[in-house]
């Protein structure tokens, strides 16, 4: 009977990984950006991922993967040797790039940048169905649209609180209305004056006129403490009279996950409301 059993398992522990590739499921993965990698990791697929660049710095365990370049210039003949079966890139990598690795026959999935926070969901879920971790997704995306609609009724009867999130220098960029950084203001009982579209391009000027009560700046270095001290000369702005201007993290805000959305949601709320 030990013997039938010792039998068995030992099936199971040679057909179980052929299990995985008759069933389409990537085992050779290379991540191409921070929050894809963070998402592998927390679809436990970390094990999977075979290289990632030099700005995939959470889970710790990130760190130590093989680096196959940046989010925009990637190392193509790395990647050719470390014999991938799925390359996720984003709207950063190079398009030629992208086209010179699908033609040689690497298969290659570019997501785009989401546009709010149901979009960044829905992406989860597409990369978790690319991996075979639906379920874990959907357990996932539970709980952060929980969290996410707990924290939006608790911030629901306060005054709004204006903001501008700068996130680029030279020249000054903002976060656009069109962009998920909008629903991190909304949601936490701001007002973005930030424009409309695309281009988030501005100037200290219209910031003035628009004189927001807070002003965030992603961290971006050492340019981001260089940024806080330009604006603390511009002492009419109601967010430097009042010293409410902020640095934050640009990881946590620029590549989320669903999870990390809800964590920088809160840094948020008690940045424009620090009283409640």
């Amino acid at each position: 009977m030990r013997r039938f059993r010792a039998l068995v398992l030992s099936l199971v522990f040679v057909f179980l990984p052929a299990l995985f590739y008759s069933q389409g499921y990537p085992q050779r993965i290379i991540s191409l950006s921070p929050a894809i990698t963070e998402e592998l990791y927390l679809l436990g697929a970390g094990e999977r991922i075979v290289a990632n660049t030099v700005y995939c710095k959470r889970p710790p365990e990130a760190e130590k993967k093989e680096k196959i370049g940046s989010a925009r210039e990637i190392d193509i003949e790395g990647i050719i040797a470390l014999r991938p079966d799925l390359v996720i890139a984003t709207s950063l990598t190079s398009p030629k790039s992208v086209e010179k690795l699908k033609g040689l026959g690497i298969n290659v999935v570019v997501f785009h940048t989401a546009r709010n926070f149901s979009g960044l969901c829905n992406q989860f879920l597409e990369l978790a169905k690319l991996i075979g971790k639906e379920k874990e997704a959907q357990k996932i995306l539970k709980s952060s649209y929980r969290d996410v609609e707990a924290i939006r009724k608790s911030v629901a009867g306060l005054s709004k609180t204006r903001v501008i999130v700068q996130i680029g220098a030279r020249p000054l960029w903002v976060a656009t209305k069109d962009s998920f950084i909008n629903d991190f203001i909304e949601f936490a009982g701001g007002i973005n004056l930030g424009p409309f579209g695309k281009g988030g391009l501005y100037s200290r000027e219209e910031v003035l006129k628009r004189n927001p009560d807070v002003i965030i700046i992603t961290t971006m270095g050492i340019v981001g403490k260089e940024e806080k001290k330009i604006w603390q000369k511009y002492k009419t702005i109601s967010a430097v009279r009042n010293n409410r201007i902020y640095i934050v993290d640009s990881d946590k805000l620029c590549s989320p996950t669903p999870v990390s959305f809800v964590e920088t949601l809160e840094e948020m709320v008690n940045i424009l409301h620090p009283h409640i």
